[in-house]
């Protein structure tokens, strides 16, 4: 049985291992990671899921970003223990995440990722709306949390800390 809780400040190293292991090294030079610099993850998004003996099996992070004034949720990274893949792991992290940023006000949810995987859980492409380089553009995915929140939205994605 794995229990879901927010993420703790104790809870960080051990989540920042789990990305070590789970993504290829040299994973903070992706840009995605140059808008989460000097800010912090969304306070009660960023979730941790432990079996009963409270060993780590997955972990997500939220972050704040704006695209031309719109706030808008970066999701990532979302990882799950090697030993625990395969279980839905990932995809419980994703929706119960969501189910938790409606009633905190957000509208609109981005992510850089595999569309195949991505949209089983209502995420599309996003036409307009630009990562910084190097993203290939057919990777850059958006979830509406309100309907219509995307509409409209275009432009750059900038970090809420400034250029």
């Amino acid at each position: 049985m794995l229990r879901l809780t927010v993420e703790k400040d104790t809870d960080w190293w051990e989540v920042e291992a789990l990305y070590d292991l789970c993504f290829a090294p040299g994973r903070e030079a992706l840009s995605s990671y140059r808008l989460r610099d000097g800010v912090p993850p969304v306070a009660g998004l960023s979730l941790v899921a432990r079996d009963d003996d409270g060993i780590l099996g997955g972990a997500i992070r939220y972050w704040p970003v704006r695209i031309d004034g719109h706030d808008v949720l970066l999701l990532g990274p979302v990882a799950v223990h090697p030993t625990r893949q395969g279980e839905g792991l990932g995809g419980f992290l994703i929706r119960e995440s969501l189910e938790l940023a409606r009633p905190l006000g957000w509208q609109r949810v981005l992510l850089v990722g595999d569309a195949p995987y991505y949209t089983r859980f209502g995420f599309n492409k996003l036409d307009g709306v630009v990562m910084p380089p190097p993203t290939n553009p057919e990777r850059v995915l958006g979830y509406e949390l309100t309907e219509g929140a995307w509409d409209g939205v275009r432009g750059d994605v900038v970090s809420v800390a400034g250029p």
